[in-house]
């Protein structure tokens, strides 16, 4: 029975080590505008209601920035929007217009972009991870699902190589 409770608490350990490596990756990833990118993949969750009935609130989408030459009218793209206090934002819209002469777009409603602000196209959607990856990626996610059990299987160990120390291997008496 112990054997088999050993074997549990090692899966479950690798399981958790891999997670924290995975969201170790994800996080060091992040861009300028505070968005998980790969060269020219970006994950992009969707926090909030968008207009489009692509995309619902709680879907992570897998963007992927397209060359400017391959941007016609009529692509959905999701663009980086900066508000007035500073702070980006990610928007959704249809190309309407494309100006060559500074490589920059235009969408349907009037708004204009320069190619810097352009996130890219969808190429992927999986439905409702979003909000899980929004909570991992969270300041308070990280701390809660990475920092205080890492910390708590710390001194758990610092506490077994103590009583270890102090009194010996504990199957050493049988």
């Amino acid at each position: 029975m112990k054997k088999l409770k050993n074997i549990l608490v090692g899966i479950i350990g690798i399981i958790y080590f891999v997670f924290v490596i995975i969201n170790t990756i994800l996080m060091l990833n992040i861009n300028k505008y505070g968005v998980t990118q790969f060269d020219d993949m970006t994950l992009v969750a969707i926090k909030s209601e968008i207009s489009s009935n692509n995309y619902i609130k709680g879907d992570l989408v897998v963007v992927r920035k397209p060359k400017f030459e391959n941007i016609q009218v009529g692509d959905e793209l999701f663009i980086y929007k900066i508000k007035k206090d500073g702070s980006p934002v990610i928007d959704l819209g249809i190309v309407g217009e494309i100006h060559e002469k500074d490589e920059s777009l235009s969408f349907e409603n009037g708004a204009s972009y320069e190619m810097d602000y352009v996130i890219g196209g969808s190429e992927k959607v999986y439905h409702e991870i979003g909000k899980y990856f929004s909570i991992i990626q969270s300041q308070w996610g990280f701390l809660f699902i990475i920092l205080v059990p890492s910390f708590l299987i710390f001194v758990y160990e610092l506490y077994a190589i103590i009583v270890e120390v102090k009194y010996g291997k504990p199957d050493a008496k049988k």
